[in-house]
């Protein structure tokens, strides 16, 4: 049998809508490419505390053999309270926490980490002292990433969900999850369907079940967001 090239693993996290992950890229293999989800990660590696902001598109990570991550991600619109920046600031980029932090806060938080016996569990608890300082996240978001993960229409989240004009709904999704509520429906589909298919949901039902118009039409957004054909991508998950 192969040997696997990562070893990934998660828990939930102390922090509300977060998870604690580890990735080890045992091989050197190339990894499955980082599909967008709406949210948003604080990442050590090698002595450096890095934040990854929404994606748009697929992002390949460092394949070094025995490269080690430890991370935690954020649920779509809770990040930017916690960091301080608005999340379209952070669009498809990975940046040193020290470009938005105090530098000398950074390092002394990374080489935290780094010495922890638990990494994990030292970076979750840099996150859970920032979460207890700053805002809590506004709950309109919650209901917002609610409806349209549910399906709802852009208009209907707006009106139902939000209680917000088109035009506040927009400006404020682009602070909260780096992009306009159109973008993230689309994104929170492609999830969904996904989910659905590895579940051995024939596509073309995948397809319908999670609100594309046929399975022509989501293998036009796996390429699009995930840079490779949907049949390769659930081949290779």
């Amino acid at each position: 049998m192969a040997e696997v090239a990562s070893r990934y693993r998660e828990r939930r996290s102390r922090l509300t809508d977060a998870v604690v992950w580890t990735n080890t890229n045992a091989t050197g293999a190339a990894a499955l490419p980082v599909l967008p989800d709406g949210c948003m990660d604080l990442l050590w590696s090698e002595g450096r505390l890095l934040v990854a902001g929404p994606d748009t598109r697929a992002y390949m990570a460092d394949g070094a053999v025995g490269r080690r991550w430890v991370g935690i991600r954020f649920a779509p619109g809770t990040a930017p309270a916690l960091l301080g920046v608005p999340a379209h600031e952070l669009r498809d980029r990975r940046v040193d926490l020290a470009d938005l932090w105090s530098p000398a806060t950074a390092r002394r938080l990374a080489e935290q980490v780094g010495a922890a016996r638990d990494q994990p569990a030292a970076l979750e608890a840099i996150a859970l002292r920032r979460a207890s300082e700053a805002e809590s996240p506004d709950p309109v978001l919650r209901r917002i990433v609610g409806a349209l993960d549910a399906g709802w229409s852009v208009a209907a989240t707006a009106a139902a969900a939000a209680g917000l004009g088109a035009r506040v709904l927009h400006r404020r999704s682009l602070a909260a999850f780096g992009y306009g509520p159109k973008t993230l429906a689309r994104i929170l589909r492609l999830q969904r369907a996904l989910a659905v298919a590895r579940s051995g949901v024939p596509l073309a039902d995948t397809a319908v079940r999670t609100g594309f118009a046929d399975q022509a039409h989501l293998a036009r957004d796996v390429r699009e967001l995930a840079g490779m054909r949907l049949s390769e991508l659930l081949t290779r998950a």
